[in-house]
């Protein structure tokens, strides 16, 4: 176990830095402009120079990022429960779900600032449209999951709705709600992004906009390399909760790797 855990480190690591030596050995041999494609080590030296403010903007991305997302997660678990409860309303809404992934945010956007301004609300808004059906479909999906077999014994020994949802369904459920938890974990931060490009006084969006406009191509990969690790702790925070919550979930699928 530990020298598999070991390899699942190593490896991603070795090939993250076996891209890094070919892009920096290639900026250098070709003699690539910066303003085209500055070399790793370029943004690296970018990235101190102006770290203050690429942590302002950060904690501004941040903040609206898990606003969003909070909201988000709490809309897919309530449409995942009634929609799990009310098979009829199911039929009726669940299409409408699939529909409103198909709505481009790009152009959602502007319609959102146009009705509701360029405060918090339209960006929060945009964050739950991307963060809540992830999290909606994995749950629904979780439910569906639920042991037959102890389903029928648990109606069998006389347990109402209540107590079947609650002692079965919604336990058995958690790996998949987790696994949609974490894909809209990372959502939240690009729908934070695009919210700000729409309009912001600050945040990584306005910041890459600006370097963007300005033909500052380090400060784009700078920005970029920070949502990269916004979205990289959060995926690791939720991780981490997840092996908390349902530790026997974690446990069985590293003996079944370990099996393999």
């Amino acid at each position: 176990m530990k020298r598999l855990f070991s390899w699942n480190i190593v490896a991603p690591v070795s090939v993250i830095i076996l891209i890094l030596a070919v892009w920096q050995l290639a900026a250098s041999l070709f003699d690539i402009p910066s303003w085209m494609l500055p070399s790793p080590v370029q943004i690296v030296e970018e990235g101190m120079q102006i770290y203050p403010r690429v942590l302002d903007h950060s904690l501004s991305t941040v903040l609206i990022a898990l606003g969003g997302f909070a909201i988000g997660a709490s809309v897919g678990i309530i449409l995942a429960v009634g929609l799990h409860l009310i098979p009829q309303v199911r039929q009726a809404v669940y299409p409408l779900m699939v529909l409103s992934q198909n709505i481009p945010i790009i152009a959602l956007a502007p319609l959102l600032v146009l009705w509701f301004g360029f405060g918090a609300l339209p960006k929060i808004l945009i964050i739950t449209l991307v963060c809540f059906f992830p999290i909606a479909v994995s749950l629904i999906d979780g439910f569906r999951q639920t042991n037959p077999a102890l389903l029928n014994y648990m109606r069998m020994i006389g347990a109402n709705r209540r107590q079947i949802f609650f002692k079965l369904e919604w336990p058995s459920a958690l790996p998949y709600f987790f696994s949609g938890l974490k894909i809209s974990a990372t959502y939240s931060v690009m729908g934070a992004v695009i919210a700000e490009w729409l309009g912001a006084q600050k945040g990584l969006g306005v910041f890459m906009t600006v370097a963007s406009s300005a033909f500052r191509t380090d400060q784009v990969f700078v920005s970029i390399f920070a949502i990269m690790l916004i979205s990289m702790i959060l995926f690791g925070f939720i991780l981490l909760l997840e092996k908390w919550m349902i530790p026997w979930n974690t446990e069985t699928k590293g003996s079944e790797r370990d099996d393999g």
